[in-house]
């Protein structure tokens, strides 16, 4: 590529500020990625041309082939590698070491992408990270000690390059969701560095509006994604909030309504972190933490719930909400607590259920009625994730995007929706939320799938009792007969052990947790996959619980964390199986007995002398049989038959009624 026209001195005052024994400098912008960037290994590989993505790591050179050579026939590799997230790590071992090995690496392998690539050859959303990443590395480069000036050749190639990326991403920015916002975010990171590439600021200000308008129409008012993704969530919120960052630093003013969707889309990134501070990987998502974001957004909001989960605790303060819905992205959160109570809040309990429209283009899992669940530091079901996008034979793609590869329930072996790489084409299943029923130490989820690919209605309600344990009622419905399948994917390296029970009962103990269940046909093990990163697949287990070949079956799951070297399990027992709407829960070494019921009001349950019936009921006895807790939610009937004082409950708000023997006791 020729060098531009005018001498170093045109391209320091085009640039933008400059100062004696350098030529030009970039204002320096936000950088919310400068952290994640700083691994020596990384930059000692890439001073080397040694490049590692998707767990494939390649000796290319400091001058490579960028079209041609490497991976070149693997298009999410190249993709990767093109987007130049390796310069910053170059940058920071030159700004703490000194050593200019580092920043000759980069400017060969610039150099060499200019010499090389067509500027029209990556797509738009590849061409904005390559820019902001190459602004983020100038920018440190530019500020490290003892920094000398870029070559005068190199920096007219380097600004002639950004100039033409520039010029093109803005003539074809995508027209919608996460590749606009990063492709306008970029627009707005080179604009504000570079001012003079902007004359009038006017694609500045246009890229902050567009920023704004793309805020409003892809994260919904519940702060959901419109893809559902909580990778993708994070990856777009990033931009967000760095640009409202930037746009701050900068004197700009931040569109009316601007903050009020940012603060929404940061308390759903909020309540979906795990209590190990990661997020389930949901809808082609990878696991990672983002625990930043809230930190900063916390700042920049003045939010101190975001700041408190961000820090684990250490400062802000603690939400109230622990069991909290999504409405229109469709997912809906339990959880026991924020490390708040007494616990630590790696040892809290989290659920989360999908149960929502298909996410938006191609990343949305067929994965309705899905549930993560995580107790003690570790979690105990999980979602695999996406692992590739590739549809090279055998097809991983498919595997882990289909409804087998979550958990929930299969109908004849087909996925929800008919499956396509990317963008469905026709009718897709939608999950719906039916009911939610919560209160202290009962919390109730009612929800179910229809597809187009079968006629059978799949319901699901997930019952988190004494902010504990959870049951899992499924009930299939429908016209003709099906095979039905349910599934509960595992962590890679678990080793489950399956023991039969009475009454075609089975328990499923690992380290971790007692899965117990009862209608189906008993449980087996099968092999299964775990990505958390990316590229990067484990082998992992999966107990798969088939149902009876028919038109209608109901199955109940008791999920039950247990502490690594606990004996001890719990058992479940389902007391009538033709509705499956309750359940019987044995606690280990017999110290109490739960019984629940819902949507079940006509039918009373007895436990410790009471019966009562109502929407929702949970009876818990103790080891000897005396009544200890009641919770109900809109009871249809009462009978006391027990010895003493019938017990008095008290309205607990929203239709609800309680009563404690403690509490009771010390009145």
């Amino acid at each position: 590529m020729s060098a531009p026209a005018g001498s170093t001195a045109d391209w320091a005052v085009l640039a933008g500020p400059a100062s004696a024994g350098h030529g030009v400098h970039p204002r320096r912008v936000y950088c919310p990625i400068e952290s994640a960037h700083q691994d020596r290994r990384v930059a000692v590989d890439a001073r080397a041309g040694r490049f590692t993505y998707a767990g494939v790591k390649l000796d290319l050179g400091t001058t490579p082939a960028w079209v041609d050579g490497g991976l070149s026939t693997d298009e999410e590799w190249r993709i990767e590698w093109s987007k130049f997230y390796f310069g910053l790590d170059l940058a920071a071992a030159f700004s703490a070491t000194g050593d200019e090995s580092y920043l000759r690496a980069w400017l060969d392998l610039v150099t060499s992408w200019i010499a090389q690539v067509p500027v029209d050859h990556d797509p738009t959303d590849v061409i904005g990270r390559r820019l902001q990443n190459w602004v983020y590395a100038w920018q440190t480069f530019d500020s490290a000690p003892g920094a000398a000036p870029l070559p005068a050749d190199f920096e007219h190639a380097l600004l002639t390059s950004i100039r033409d990326q520039l010029d093109y991403l803005q003539a074809h920015l995508a027209p919608e969701r996460n590749h606009r916002t990063l492709e306008l975010y970029a627009v707005l990171v080179v604009t504000l560095a570079l001012p003079s590439l902007d004359p009038g600021c006017v694609h500045r200000d246009s890229a902050l509006a567009a920023l704004h308008e793309n805020l409003l129409t892809d994260v919904r008012a519940d702060g959901v994604h419109r893809e559902r993704s909580t990778h993708y969530h994070s990856i777009a919120l990033r931009s967000f909030l760095a640009a409202r960052l930037n746009a701050t630093m900068f004197g700009l003013e931040v569109p009316a309504g601007y903050d009020e969707r940012l603060a929404a889309a940061l308390r759903f990134a909020m309540h979906v972190h795990r209590p190990d501070g990661e997020i389930p990987a949901l809808s082609d998502s990878d696991s990672g933490s983002y625990l930043d974001l809230l930190v900063l957004g916390g700042q920049v909001l003045g939010e101190p719930e975001l700041t408190y989960v961000g820090t684990r605790g250490c400062r802000g303060i603690a939400p109230a909400a622990r069991n909290v819905s999504f409405p229109e992205g469709g997912y809906h959160v339990q959880r026991s607590g924020w490390g708040d109570r007494g616990a630590r809040m790696a040892d809290e309990r989290f659920l989360v259920l999908g149960c929502g429209p298909l996410g938006d283009g191609g990343h949305g899992h067929y994965d309705a009625l899905s549930v993560e669940a995580y107790a003690h530091g570790v979690p105990l079901v999980v979602d695999p994730g996406r692992y590739t996008y590739s549809e090279a034979a055998p097809n991983w793609r498919r595997w882990f995007k289909g409804t087998a590869a979550h958990n929930t329930v299969t109908v004849d072996g087909l996925d929800q929706t008919p499956y396509r790489r990317g963008k469905p084409k026709g009718p897709v299943a939608r999950g719906t939320l039916l009911a939610r029923h919560s209160t202290q130490g009962l919390d109730l989820l009612y929800g179910e799938v229809r597809s187009p690919a079968y006629d059978a209605v799949h319901r699901r309600a997930v019952m988190f009792v004494d902010d504990e344990y959870w049951l899992v009622f499924d009930q299939l419905r429908a016209a003709t007969s099906h095979e039905y399948v349910a599934r509960w994917h595992l962590l890679a390296g678990e080793q489950p052990v399956v023991s039969s029970l009475p009454g075609s009962r089975t328990a499923v103990t690992t380290p971790t947790m007692t899965l117990a269940a009862a209608g189906g046909a008993g449980a087996r093990i099968e092999s299964g996959w775990v990505s958390k990163r990316y590229g990067i697949k484990d082998a992992a287990p999966v107990i798969v619980v088939p149902l009876l070949d028919t038109t209608d079956a109901d199955l109940v799951t008791l999920l039950h964390p247990r502490r690594r070297g606990q004996l001890q399990t719990p058992d479940v027992q389902l007391v009538d199986g033709s509705s499956g709407h309750q359940a019987v829960v044995d606690c280990a070494a017999g110290r109490c007995r739960d019984l629940v019921s819902w949507h079940q009001p006509e039918l009373a349950i007895s436990g410790g002398g009471l019966a009562v019936a109502g929407d929702v009921v949970w009876l818990r006895s103790d080891g000897d049989g005396r009544l200890d807790k009641v919770l109900v939610h809109q009871p249809t009937a009462l009978h006391w038959s027990g010895t003493g004082p019938e017990p008095a409950l008290q309205p607990a708000g929203d239709g609800w009624y309680s009563w404690n023997r403690a509490e009771a006791a010390s009145r």
